[in-house]
């Protein structure tokens, strides 16, 4: 049997985006389907594998189409689109439409493809790795009821009916996911669920993994509600006229424990690994012929990110010297660096890095930390094309920033660029410097603001080419002597009896006219016209008057 291909998960999170952690419930169950069936599954922020199957979550955050070109991907979309749905850029519905893509609702589908045939389905049902070992009884459970997720006034005049009607509705204060929400979830009677949008397509995602947890869901349903067929007897639904009679009569009671647990063990029953087997079957068949339409040779970067970790910049080659932000490739700018230079990545696949190649190189709080600034910057000069941009922040001198971190060797200030623009020379330069483009400062916020304020500095340098009276100060001013070795080939050393290759046959002897034979060297000088001058002559008198 064919090896299944290797798999990887992509999350999306824009930097400092905490609702990201939201994506982490859905690719944890992507990951479990696929590692039932066999295939070999890594998850990451922000990186895409050059060797896999890319599944990206949470391209709406953000995502460079261009990137479709060197990876594999195949889009999860986990937003509910269409008519009264959530307003999606039209980028993002343009990378759904000329991509690979996988639905887990077929309301959504129509909003971004013609033929919805195009687009497997693939569910979220029960996940067994979340069922509690010893779940609490639900009747003993402190909180009454939970709400779970974002608020606008279509949810809160839900919840407002229910508490009009005497129950409590416990909501958090603040996002909150993974292990500490689902604690919360446990100690919940039931978790009620209501339609962000007008579109009421139903919150597949949510609901599966509080039901998954063991904890009812009570659900809003309107007209245009169609969940799947797996929750039609495991969640208990309520139309608008049986909000009231419900809270006010049936929840709490014995018989509402009692329907609530056999939706639970219902839910229990339903599994979806047929839609994923064929999901693999669809990504494989993609992969195939999006490999033939892939770049050949390695690739050639022309943008650096200098760091990793939380600054990790998709399409860019990110390095770093420290394994556990984990970078493209593990690369010490600041040691010595001979290029061009190959390597191979898991992330970008095998590369090549040349001297004079990048456009740009970020260097986001990195210089800060650095103990030969002197040979990173020289090697980030070799890097970059001319005019290409070395993009710099840094802790201000005078801010709190600067120093704070234990791993700081230095603080920076206005002054601490004149070394690679006005006096290159100093460091070894010759043919290539940098130049000033902008320089300002930011804030803790990284707004501008004026240097009082400032927490960082955010500078621009271009590399130049250095000027010829820029070349002679560095001349004066450096130890080297720049000059052409100037070999001496075999036929031009003493006492050689070779020829000079290719030589101009010898021109034959002058003989002296009649009138001048016999006459001495002199003689022959006065020879010449009046007034006229020897070539050799003209050109000695001009020396002399230089």
């Amino acid at each position: 049997m064919k090896p299944l291909p290797a798999i990887h998960l992509s999350l999306v999170q824009p930097l400092g985006y905490v609702h990201w952690l939201g994506l982490l419930d859905q690719a944890r169950y992507f990951r479990y389907q696929f590692r039932r069936l066999g295939a070999e599954v890594t998850i990451a922020k922000n990186r895409l594998r050059h060797d896999a199957i890319n599944f990206v979550f949470g391209a709406h955050n953000g995502f460079d189409p261009a990137l479709r070109s060197s990876y594999t991907c195949v889009f999860v979309n986990l937003e509910q689109l269409g008519q009264g749905g959530a307003a999606m850029s039209a980028d993002y519905l343009r990378l759904l439409a000329g991509s690979a893509v996988v639905d887990y609702d077929v309301k959504n589908v129509s909003a971004y493809v013609k033929n919805i045939d195009d687009v497997p389905l693939a569910p979220i049902l029960y996940a067994p790795y979340l069922a509690p070992a010893a779940p609490m009884a639900l009747e003993d459970r402190p909180i009454d009821l939970l709400f779970i997720g974002s608020m606008n006034p279509r949810r809160r005049e839900w919840l407002s009916r229910i508490e009009r009607a005497g129950r409590s509705v416990a909501q958090f204060e603040a996002p909150l996911y993974g292990a500490d929400r689902d604690h919360f979830i446990g100690q919940a009677k039931a978790v009620v669920n209501t339609h962000f949008y007008e579109s009421c397509v139903f919150e597949q995602a949510r609901v599966s993994h509080c039901l998954s947890l063991g904890t009812p869901v009570i659900s809003e349903r309107t007209a245009h509600t169609v969940p799947h067929q797996a929750f039609e007897d495991s969640v208990l639904w309520l139309g608008d006229d049986d909000l009231e009679p419900f809270f006010t009569q049936d929840f709490g009671t014995p018989a509402y424990f009692d329907a609530v647990r056999s939706g639970l063990e219902r839910f229990q029953t339903t599994d979806p690994l047929g839609e994923y087997a064929d999901l693999i079957g669809f990504a494989t068949g993609y992969a195939e012929m999006h490999r033939g339409t892939r770049t050949v040779g390695p690739w050639r970067p022309t943008r650096i990110n200098l760091g990793s970790g939380k600054d990790y910049q998709s399409g860019w080659l990110n390095l770093d010297v420290v394994a556990r932000t984990q970078p493209d490739l593990l690369l010490d700018l600041a040691a010595p660096l001979a290029l061009p230079m190959t390597a191979d990545s898991e992330t970008v696949g095998p590369l090549v890095l040349e001297a004079g190649s990048i456009e740009q190189i970020n260097a986001n709080n990195v210089l800060e930390h650095v103990p030969d600034l002197v040979a990173l910057m020289s090697n980030c000069l070799r890097l970059l094309k001319v005019g290409g941009q070395l993009v710099i922040e840094v802790p201000y001198e005078r801010a709190p920033t600067a120093w704070q971190d234990p791993t700081h060797v230095r603080a920076m200030n206005e002054n601490s660029w004149i070394y690679y623009t006005a006096w290159f020379w100093y460091l070894g330069w010759y043919e290539h410097r940098f130049e000033m483009v902008s320089s300002g400062f930011t804030d803790m916020a990284n707004k501008t603001c004026s240097r009082d304020q400032a927490a960082f500095m955010r500078v621009t340098l271009n590399k130049v080419e250095t000027s010829p009276q820029e070349r002679m100060t560095a001349q004066a001013m450096q130890p080297e002597i720049r000059l052409p070795e100037d070999e001496v080939p075999a036929w031009a050393r003493l006492g050689s009896l070779d020829s000079p290759p290719d030589a101009a046959p010898l021109a034959p002897p002058v003989v002296p006219s009649a009138a001048v034979q016999g006459a001495s060297p002199f003689a022959l000088q006065s020879a010449a016209p009046a007034g006229a001058r020897e070539p050799a002559a003209t050109a000695f008198a001009l020396s002399l008057t230089a």
